[in-house]
């Protein structure tokens, strides 16, 4: 049996230096997920739901580009196992009506779904020995609280930052890929207009 999941947050992870914890969430029910990931797989996925369009094509964008190029299809995107700390993953692709099932990291499964806007789910068994089930919602919420404190001294800043600049500010952040950095100067332009 499957479960279907959805994005609910990235936050830096504390258990690794250097790391995001990709937080997913059962639908409709009260089991999280927590994947930790890489940065460059936590940056494409950021970007996607952002909706941040990079000046050059990332990993995940050119197999979307390749994939609808030769007329292949994402349907969804399988958490299949859990080995020794690992979580497997499969992404479950149709062409001219023949399904194909390829492996791949969760990361970057995940960050190829959200580009097809392909349903996440992840098998019984692995929610059963990985998924965290919140009794309290002010639990998650002290979460968000606290992944929110680092953010907001620099996004207090950009409040006071002329529009100007903060156009200036965007260009640069794009230019070296931050864009995490990106999203939030973007999101207090689109504050003001």
């Amino acid at each position: 049996m499957q479960v279907e999941l959805e994005i609910l947050g990235l936050s830096n992870s504390q258990a690794q230096t250097g790391s995001f914890a990709l937080i997913l969430g059962e639908v409709n029910g009260k089991r999280r997920l927590p994947i930790i990931i890489g940065m460059f797989e936590a940056q494409a996925i950021a970007i996607e739901i952002e909706k941040i369009r990079p000046n050059r094509p990332m990993t995940h964008d050119l197999f979307r580009s390749l994939a609808e190029a030769f007329d292949i299809s994402v349907q969804k995107v399988i958490i299949s196992d859990l080995r020794e700390g690992v979580f497997y993953a499969q992404l479950i692709c149709e062409r001219d009506g023949q399904m194909e099932v390829i492996d791949a990291r969760p990361s970057d499964a995940i960050a190829i779904a959200i580009r097809f806007d392909a349903p996440i789910f992840a098998e019984e068994s692995v929610m059963d020995e990985a998924g965290i089930v919140i009794h309290d919602e002010s639990e998650e919420s002290m979460e968000e609280v606290a992944a929110g404190q680092r953010s907001e001294s620099f996004e207090e800043q950009l409040k006071h930052t002329p529009t100007d600049q903060l156009q200036k500010m965007l260009e640069e952040a794009l230019e070296k890929e931050d864009y995490e950095r990106a999203a939030k100067i973007r999101d207090e332009l689109n504050r003001r207009n």
